[in-house]
């Protein structure tokens, strides 16, 4: 067929050639008069005409393409694609990428520039479009199943949309659960790309979702051991869909849990996917409300795996222990899992507050004390911070344990050993100390060491907006805290409570005291 076709196109082709790529290069979005002019000189007929052209013109295709998607983006354009259904349905099923692509965009625009939403879908179902673009995203290639993708879920938004993508009866050939049954792996990975966008979209669409036991297609995909790269890709995909998630109960479900049980405790399995499957499980957990949904004596065996695998990793300092320790942070930030983590599985968070003054593994000590920090309530509201009794006592013997075991003998003297380190241990420190100092103990302990105070009071130590903001937020909170407590009338705190008070006064990033400008008089070098 390149035979037959003309290499040489005519004026007219070459000079649409040029106006289509000249519109579509334009940069930013066009408006409706820009279209308006640019359709009265190339109709709809002619530039739709052009894609069916049997003569090859290098880059006509890609120029045109390009054109009717700016033109479809606008309000003005986007009004002629009701009288174009006969095209969209061609498009979606021609041979060209480029041109299934442009159906796909063609869809979005329909629904997301009408007025009347409900009347652009109910022109989308009128013409059965929703199965053409379920066809699109299973066999086009990248770009345009990401196209239909888009497209599927415009067609979500509105709420009748939901009885398009989740048909009424099981034995629909269109369900997810039963296309993804008769789907090659790659094509099973695109549906549940779908399910992890559409999740989130709106609370009618995630029941949908979980009321059609959807999810269990990724655990099913997680779980087959005969394509590793998939399993990744299902459990990406679903960590994104958690994360999404508007209601953490929905996507918790127990045999989703012992799942990721059995990955984090099996050693035969590559550490990325343990690596993945415990931050996945302490992303499932990031939600007071779900401890609501789950029973507690699962949350205890997830961190029981969890402690486990940091044990037989004790003595390295990797991306899976970096991991494991920023899924104890996750499940500790709320205050149910902080206060299961200090009083049912205390091995998880001796593990991390050890963890927090080891200094010869820097990634290690790091990744705990952020989950340190969280433990002891830096993501909680002020109200949360505090503990249950037994979990507070359990917090305070752990780290006066831990300190006791240490050359520093004393809390304080940890504190002040992860502030002597680098920026990024120091970093993770403030949050630590910050959130601390909120228990009168601690207040104490900081207080006892002046060295803690002159580190914390430092202008000149942080470089960066960010070390700035933490270091200045850590003088703002035992600040407040002294301010509160006893303490303050100390002869001691009372020695450098001037000082913080300066320090919060001055701010995160003023290092000095104002100084007016002044005239430099120097003497005058000839030559």
């Amino acid at each position: 067929m390149e035979e037959e076709r003309s290499a040489t196109p005519s004026p007219e082709l070459a000079q649409l050639l040029e106006a289509s790529s000249e519109f579509a290069s334009f940069p930013g979005l066009q408006n409706d008069a820009s279209v308006k002019e640019f359709l009265d000189r190339y109709p709809l007929q002619v530039l739709l005409g052009a894609l069916h052209s049997e003569i090859y013109v290098a880059g006509l295709e890609d120029s045109v393409v390009s054109c009717l998607d700016k033109i479809f983006r606008t309000k003005y354009g986007a009004s002629f694609i009701p009288n174009l259904m006969s095209f969209l349905q061609a498009g979606l099923q021609a041979t060209s990428e480029t041109i299934k692509w442009l159906a796909c965009r063609a869809v979005c625009h329909l629904v997301d520039m009408a007025d009347d939403k409900g009347a652009a879908l109910q022109i989308i179902i009128d013409h059965n479009i929703y199965p053409l673009l379920l066809n699109c995203l299973i066999d086009g290639n990248e770009r345009t199943s990401a196209a239909s993708l888009d497209a599927i879920k415009s067609i979500v938004q509105p709420p009748q949309g939901i009885a398009v993508i989740f048909p009424a009866s099981a034995e629909d050939p269109i369900q997810l659960r039963n296309l993804a049954a008769r789907s090659s792996s790659l094509a099973r990975i695109r549906i549940l790309a779908l399910i992890t966008k559409l999740y989130p979209v709106s609370d009618q669409v995630a029941k949908a979702i979980h009321d059609w036991n959807l999810l269990s297609l990724f655990e099913t995909e997680i779980n087959n051991g005969k394509d590793p790269l998939t399993s990744l890709s299902a459990m990406e995909l679903l960590y994104e869909l958690v994360e999404s998630s508007n209601d953490a109960t929905l996507p918790l479900r127990p045999t989703l849990l012992q799942l990721l049980i059995n990955i984090i405790s099996n050693s035969s399995v590559d550490s990325i996917f343990r690596s993945r499957a415990a931050l996945l499980g302490g992303r499932l957990l990031r939600s007071a409300d779900a401890y609501t949904a789950i029973d507690q004596s699962v949350v205890a065996m997830l961190l029981s795996a969890i402690s486990g695998k940091l044990v037989e990793l004790e003595s390295q300092n990797n991306d899976e222990v970096e991991a494991a320790l920023e899924s104890l942070g996750l499940i500790g930030a709320t205050n149910p899992g902080a206060n299961l983590m200090l009083t049912s599985s205390q091995d998880a968070a001796k593990l991390v507050v050890e963890a927090s003054f080891d200094r010869h593994h820097r990634g290690k000590q790091q990744a705990a004390l952020l989950a340190l920090g969280s433990i002891c309530g830096a993501d909680r509201s002020e109200d949360k911070i505090i503990l249950s009794e037994k979990a507070e006592g359990c917090l305070k013997h752990l780290i006066y344990t831990a300190a006791a075991n240490s050359s520093k003998l004393t809390p304080s003297g940890l504190l002040l050993s992860v502030l002597k380190q680098e920026p990024e241990v120091r970093l993770a420190s403030y949050r630590v100390i910050a959130v601390l100092v909120t228990r009168q103990w601690c207040l104490a302990e900081v207080c006892s060491r002046q060295e803690i105070i002159s580190i914390l009071t430092d202008q000149h130590i942080e470089t960066t907006k960010h070390g700035m903001e933490a270091r200045h937020d850590c003088c703002v909170a035992i600040n407040r805290a002294l301010s509160a407590s006893s303490l303050l009338h100390d002869a001691t705190a009372a020695g450098f409570a001037g000082k913080l008070q300066e320090a919060v006064r001055r701010g995160p990033y003023l290092a000095k005291k104002h100084v007016e400008a002044q005239p430099v008089v120097g003497t005058m070098e000839r030559f």
